[in-house]
């Protein structure tokens, strides 16, 4: 912006409008540097769902598959409302890299036992346990990072998540193949090279105290040493991110639907999905569904890039009922193109909805709590998963995989239509105002 030189008073003119999204530059050094380390990460998690499957299913069954998921979920759930304090409280940033460095240890250790052999079932409960732990600490600094190196949230989030739909696409279909000829190990140890290679992307970021958002006190992540604000402490930290978090009946609302989604929908998906394809088509074929996936959700964040509806949830939610395709293809055994296809609907889907959702929690949110807010919006979210997951082994006693899957794509349109009954989600509008500035919701 330039600045104007004096002139004498003169009758005061309308404000100007912000200059559109599009005008704001992306790829500058600091939103490079995230994309990388987000880029990196997020193909080696892409690749962790097949691996858990694929790996510990043979050894320990649908049972051992949900439970080892449902531990890790589970410890996020349980400690990702503390992840939200300390990333406001010590930067967003530095947590992260801290985080990046635990799943380097704890990805490295399973590689090392799979290479070994057959890794006891307490070791990979431990890990996953560290490691749900580890994502604890960094996932509430994801929102906060964003309108740290990007004045356009919108854009960048669809940017992230293109990213994380083509680390869907490659990561699956690697993680078979690796397993079929190499083993687990390798695709572990992988797994905690891209951490690695995360960890140093984000400690080359460096923010000034310029780059902090209005509204966010001076030590959210700039290079200068953190330091608590004065007269916080945990509880009163905890407790004020509950109540901005509270105070928004479109966010709490779509939490509570997510719950449900969570037990009924996502969490059952890939212990009972994995199992089902793998069974019909091989293991191969469960891979490259998972890839399909990820091509559906290049296109979803595409179309996010593009598309800016004025009612962000609306959209999302009208979106959402696509998903319900996916695990309806799966129950009802469809060929693999039907089965492809149901994927990719779903994979657009998601992303589309992930992208209005990321971006409606950072622009009505106030920048100084945006990482504990972020924390309940998680811990919410991801809690019904964690149930889902646990829950998906000792639920096919009572029904067959196929019909339980019924019952998620039943869950999918419930969920949709429940989000666009609400007035608070289906009226929230979206904020034009440049990014980066506070914003009550």
């Amino acid at each position: 912006m330039v600045k104007e030189t004096a002139r004498p008073p003169a009758t005061p003119r309308p404000a100007q409008p912000d200059p559109p999204a599009a005008r704001y530059p992306l790829w500058d050094r600091r939103f490079t540097l995230y994309f990388a380390a987000r880029s990196v990460s997020l193909v080696g998690d892409a690749m962790m769902p097949v691996a858990a499957a694929l790996a510990i299913g043979p050894l320990y069954g649908i049972s051992g598959v949900g439970l080892v998921l449902g531990i890790w979920t589970g410890t996020f759930v349980l400690l990702v409302l503390f992840g939200g304090v300390l990333a406001d409280r010590l930067g967003a940033r530095r947590m992260m890299v801290g985080a990046d460095l635990v799943r380097v240890l704890t990805q490295g250790v399973l590689a090392a036992a799979f290479f070994a052999g057959t890794p006891p079932f307490w070791l990979l409960v431990t890990m996953a346990a560290l490691a749900g732990a580890a994502v604890a600490m960094f996932l509430p600094g994801v929102n906060g990072m964003v309108p740290l190196v990007a004045r356009d949230p919108q854009r960048a989030n669809a940017t992230l998540k293109v990213a994380d739909a083509l680390a869907h696409l490659i990561g699956p279909a690697l993680a078979g193949l690796l397993i079929v000829l190499t083993g687990a190990g390798t695709v572990y140890a992988i797994d905690a090279g891209t951490f690695l290679l995360s960890a140093l992307c984000l400690a080359l970021i460096r923010l000034a105290p310029a780059d902090v958002p209005a509204g966010a006190p001076a030590h959210v992540d700039s290079d200068s040493d953190s330091a608590a604000p004065p007269g916080s402490s945990l509880r009163r930290d905890l407790r004020q991110g509950w109540q901005e978090f509270r105070a928004r009946t479109w966010m709490w609302a779509v939490i509570l639907i997510w719950v449900g989604y969570g037990l009924l929908l996502f969490g059952p998906l890939v212990p009972l999905g994995s199992a089902l394809i793998g069974a019909r088509l091989g293991p191969n074929a469960y891979g490259l569904a998972v890839s399909f996936l990820g091509v559906g959700t290049v296109l979803g964040g595409l179309l996010a890039l593009r598309l800016r509806p004025d009612r962000p949830l609306a959209a999302g939610a009208v979106a959402m009922a696509l998903y319900a395709v996916l695990p309806l293809c799966v129950a009802l055994d469809a060929g693999l193109p039907v089965l492809l296809a149901g994927h990719a609907l779903g994979g657009g889907a998601w992303a589309f909805w992930s992208v209005m959702w990321a971006t409606s929690v950072q622009t009505h949110t106030p920048p100084a709590v945006l990482n504990r807010v972020s924390a309940y919006e998680l811990a919410g979210s991801v809690s019904g998963i964690a149930l889902g997951q646990i829950l998906a082994g000792p639920a096919t006693a009572l029904a067959s995989p196929g019909r339980l899957l019924l019952v998620s794509a039943g869950a999918g349109l419930a969920g949709s239509a429940a989000l666009l009954a609400i007035p608070a989600i289906r009226n929230l509008r979206r904020k034009p105002g440049a990014p980066g500035n506070p914003n009550e919701g």
